[in-house]
């Protein structure tokens, strides 16, 4: 049997992930990125542009990365400067990195515009850049910006300037779908014309745009075609659409048969089963929720709501499930709703630890139940917490650690002592624990701000066990017209363990509705810290 050939990742996330709307990386941020990405295994980082702003210059001061490729991008040298007389140049050269990515046109339509120079300046600029980086020890690669719109204008030009950077020693040459509108079939033609050009695949990169959709089509298509580098960034993050997703990449790697009987990544399958927790990390560190659909990792990727076929997976999960959830370090989820049948609650139930016969009475209570609430708006798909809690409280016993007496929120608009116009909210909560009354006062960024940080401002004796929780996604859906209109709220909410729970509130008053949310939110972590298993004795 024939060896698998090495496909390289190449992370550009620090670099052209910066380019997404709403993404400003600090230099920690950078910094913690980047070691996320060494530890987990990636070959390339790509840190960003020394020189081009002061994060980057900073961020490259100092090497920061273990056992991936550090990596520096920019511009090849300008046409009529000499390479050692070209600033830019000189701060790749002298950024603290393994290695240097450089941009280059390649469509000869952008020399003339963008570049104001000949087609043979640019690649003069393209071959001293490479020579004078290789001179310097670096590992040396191009991206061949809008390579396939520049193949499509101008095949020629396109082909010499690869072929310029390829002769002149450098690495990698990358082609990029730049603009993101070529077509899975066009990219694998162009790339066997370039291999066939001369350019072997061992030296071939692929970097695509997800303006169509199939950013991560294209890049398995250019695989399959020849080259053996494949870029793009976390979660799929850059500007425009985004990037190729190398969380979506990796395991059709590693797991589908059509790419793992030939290929071999430089991951192990023990490396792969933590890349849902990398995923949801950088989605932390970013303070946006995970999406939920995300192939692979999102935590609807495994789960099953219709009956029939929550009936079907757990007799075979294979007849649902393209590939086992735990080699992702994912779950399979049979989702309870009232579209569900016994074998989804049992299901759930039991992967919840609680027991229930088939012919429990209470069972069938609880089934009626959560579709007579579902019914007025509740969705307990998305809230899993507070199923649990209603599932516990209909099967058994929920403690009742306090008991809210009432509470009441304020919004007031007035003039500041500058004269401006700001709103104020305030709330205040009274709890009973354990016979004492608690009364809480607290203002906030709005009435339901103000009442969860009221909330949980003092629980007594359980305020301890709280003081991680965080609200890490609140959403908000008006369920029917009209000024009488029915919310539904979820709120997503996570503690220094890295669980994430959701729960749901449903009301015709949005602060009611938020706060049967929150109520039900710190209930459950609750009830979860004490079926945490006992401290090992010394």
């Amino acid at each position: 049997m024939a060896s698998k050939e090495r496909i390289y990742l190449f992370d550009t996330t620090l670099r052209d992930g910066q380019q997404t709307p709403g993404v400003d990386f600090s230099v920690e941020d950078k910094i913690a990125v980047a070691r996320m990405l060494d530890a987990f295994g990636f070959d390339y980082v790509e840190g960003g542009y020394p020189g081009a702003n002061p994060t980057d210059t900073a961020f490259f001061a100092q090497k920061r990365t273990r056992d991936a490729a550090f990596v520096a991008f920019g511009m090849t040298k300008r046409a009529g400067v000499s390479a050692s007389n070209d600033p830019g140049l000189a701060a790749l050269i002298q950024a603290e990195s393994d290695a240097i990515c450089f941009v280059a046109k390649s469509w000869d339509y952008h020399v003339r515009v963008a570049l104001g120079c000949t087609n043979d300046e640019n690649l003069e600029s393209i071959r001293a850049s490479v020579e004078a980086s290789v001179a310097a020890g670096k590992e040396t690669m191009v991206d061949c910006e809008h390579f396939f719109d520049g193949y499509k204008a101008n095949p020629e030009y396109a082909l010499a300037c690869a072929r310029a950077a390829y002769e002149a020693g450098s690495r990698w040459v990358v082609l990029c779908d730049t603009n993101g509108g070529t077509q899975p079939p066009e990219i694998r033609s162009i790339v066997e014309t370039v291999i066939a050009a001369g350019i072997p695949g061992d030296h071939l990169g692929i970097h695509a745009h997800d303006d169509t959709g199939q950013a991560v089509a294209n890049s398995l298509a250019a695989i399959e075609a020849g080259v053996r580098q494949v870029q793009g960034t976390m979660n799929g993050i850059g500007e425009r659409c985004g990037n190729a997703n190398l969380i979506t990449i990796l395991p059709t790697l590693m797991l589908k048969p059509a790419y793992a009987d030939r290929f071999v990544t430089g991951l192990s399958p023990d490396r792969l089963a933590d890349i849902t927790r990398l995923s949801h990390a950088f989605d932390e560190l970013l303070n946006r929720a995970p999406n939920a659909q995300a192939p692979y990792v999102g935590a609807s990727a495994f789960a099953t709501k219709a009956g029939i076929h929550a009936s079907a997976v757990l007799k075979e999960p294979e007849t649902y499930e393209h590939v086992p959830p735990e080699t992702v370090g994912n779950r399979r989820r049979v989702m309870v709703s009232d579209q569900g049948g016994k074998s989804n609650f049992i299901a759930e139930l039991r992967r919840r630890g609680i027991a229930v016969d088939k012919a429990d009475p209470r069972l069938d209570t609880l089934i009626a139940l959560v579709k007579e609430r579902e019914a007025e708006g509740y969705a307990y798909e998305g809230a899993d917490a507070s199923f649990e809690l209603l599932a516990r409280r209909t099967l058994g016993h929920v403690p009742e650690f306090f008991k809210v007496d009432g509470f009441r929120c304020m919004v007031e608009r007035r003039f500041d002592a500058n004269g401006q116009l700001k709103s104020v909210s305030e709330a205040v909560v009274r709890v009973t624990v354990d016979g004492e009354t608690l009364m809480s006062v607290a203002e906030g960024h709005g009435p339901v701000n103000a009442l969860d940080i009221a909330l949980r401002k003092d629980l007594g004796k359980y305020q301890r066990e709280i003081a991680d929780l965080a609200l890490a996604d609140y959403k908000v859906r008006i369920l029917n017209g009209g000024t009488e209109a029915i919310t539904r709220v979820l709120i997503e909410s996570f503690d220094s363990t890295g669980a994430r729970w959701s729960t749901v509130g449903v009301s015709d008053n949005i602060i009611d509705a938020s706060f049967q949310a929150l109520m039900d939110s710190i209930v459950y972590k609750l009830v979860r810290n004490r079926e945490k298993p006992a401290p090992k004795p010394d």
